[in-house]
């Protein structure tokens, strides 16, 4: 692992998090049944802490030294409010994981600030997730 490994994973998790604001936003504004109020607030709820996350993201990369990517991974394409959630449950889980190793990495090469970041940012997204699954047994159980 060196810096610029380092700054090109952060890209990759930087392009997640831009897909995450248009995922939530995109959710948003899709989403109908009878449970749309909720999961509309819900998905609007999120699209703060996401932006968040690819702020921090970005100056991070360019502290570092890098230039950050504008370019947003794909949004998987749900019609359904449960094919919206099952999405976001994956897309948590997946940043939950890189977060994690990304916390790895920075350590390894001794940058405690950003390691103590990436894992606050692990535990975000570990509730995200935890959220969605609540969510999604809620549905299930009805």
């Amino acid at each position: 692992m060196n810096t610029q490994s380092l700054i090109n994973d952060l890209n990759e998790d930087l392009a997640y998090e831009l897909s995450a604001v248009i995922q939530y936003m995109t959710y948003a504004a899709k989403v109908s049944g009878p449970s749309r109020p909720e999961l509309k607030a819900f998905f609007e709820a999120e699209i703060a802490d996401e932006t968040l996350h690819a702020q921090y993201l970005a100056g991070k990369i360019v502290a570092l030294g890098g230039e950050p990517t504008t370019t947003p991974k794909p949004v998987p394409r749900a019609d359904s409010a449960h094919e919206m959630l099952e999405a976001i449950l994956a897309a948590e889980t997946e940043a939950h994981d890189r977060y994690a190793k990304r916390s790895a990495e920075a350590e390894e090469l001794g940058m405690k600030g950003l390691q103590v970041q990436l894992e606050d940012m692990a535990r975000d997204e570990s509730e995200h997730r935890d959220e969605v699954a609540r969510i999604l047994r809620r549905w299930q159980d009805s």
